[in-house]
């Protein structure tokens, strides 16, 4: 591909003004980013330090392959290992310092799947999160994922 091509695909929905998709995509209420990839997730067990999630996978997040995409496994990592952290009574998640995901397995849409999110430390100032997706009737891994996060200092006053 020449570079301007790569440019043009990278750009595509940016919300240049010649972009006929620009009203639609500056349309989108705010955080629907999250939304969209957290649509349909189901909370099957939640306890201190641990989340057991699972959704049926959505032709929305499939990739060309049409398989769940890697970006929206990434995604999903982000917000669950975030929402693990919310066990501990945090009133934040912080900020993400790493996310890792390695991607071992296919999940294909309307497949059931589980995703696991197990808080490995929680510090003071940082959390390292375990993310694990699985395939709800075999239990084969499809992805795992780690999450680290900077937590806010918490004032002593």
């Amino acid at each position: 591909m020449d570079l301007e091509t790569v440019k043009k695909y990278l750009e595509k929905g940016g919300g240049d003004d010649d972009d006929k998709n620009a009203p639609t995509i500056h349309g989108f209420p705010s955080r629907f980013f999250e939304n969209f990839i957290m649509q349909g997730l189901r909370v099957d067990l939640i306890e201190k330090g641990h989340l057991l999630c699972s959704m049926k996978v959505p032709p929305r997040l499939l990739n060309a392959g049409n398989f769940l995409h890697g970006g929206a496994t990434a995604s999903l990592v982000d917000m669950i290992g975030a929402g693990v952290l919310y066990t501990y009574g945090v009133s934040s998640s912080g900020v993400s310092v790493e996310i890792n995901v390695t991607y071992l397995d296919s999940a294909y849409v309307d497949e059931e799947i589980e995703i696991e999110a197990r808080a490995l430390r929680v510090g003071k100032t940082v959390a390292v999160v375990s993310v694990e997706f699985r395939k709800k009737e075999t239990g084969k891994i499809v992805a795992q994922g780690r999450h680290t996060k900077y937590l806010p200092v918490q004032s002593k006053m």
